[in-house]
């Protein structure tokens, strides 16, 4: 098991997870940083410290194109691998990313 600070990646998705947390101007939520695994929902969270467990499998980066008016292409959907997070349940949270050294936290998103 590699315990996990901040790094680049996190502060990545953390910034996501702020986009993707607001509203647009159309008044529903962006969908920026939202990934699935096993039927649910995750966003990234602000977790500055934990330690990432077993690979669980693997996790879908869900497409999106929130600003539809924009001349950029949105995200294209992708998969990455989804890891548990020591002590906590996956229905409640999951780290991901390619390896579990770059995995980042994410909270499932109700």
């Amino acid at each position: 098991m590699t315990t996990i600070r901040w790094g680049a990646l996190l502060v990545t998705a953390a910034m996501l997870a702020l986009a993707g947390c607001t509203e647009s101007d159309g008044g529903s939520a962006s969908c920026a940083g939202l990934v699935t695994y096993d039927s649910r929902g995750y966003l990234p969270t602000e977790k500055s410290a934990f330690t990432v467990g077993e690979r669980l499998g693997t996790a879908t980066i869900e497409e999106c194109d929130d600003t539809p008016n924009d001349s950029g292409d949105g995200i294209p959907e992708s998969t990455t691998g989804a890891y548990r997070i020591k002590g906590i349940d996956p229905a409640q949270g999951i780290a991901v990313g390619d390896s579990p050294t770059d995995a980042a936290p994410m909270e499932v998103h109700r």
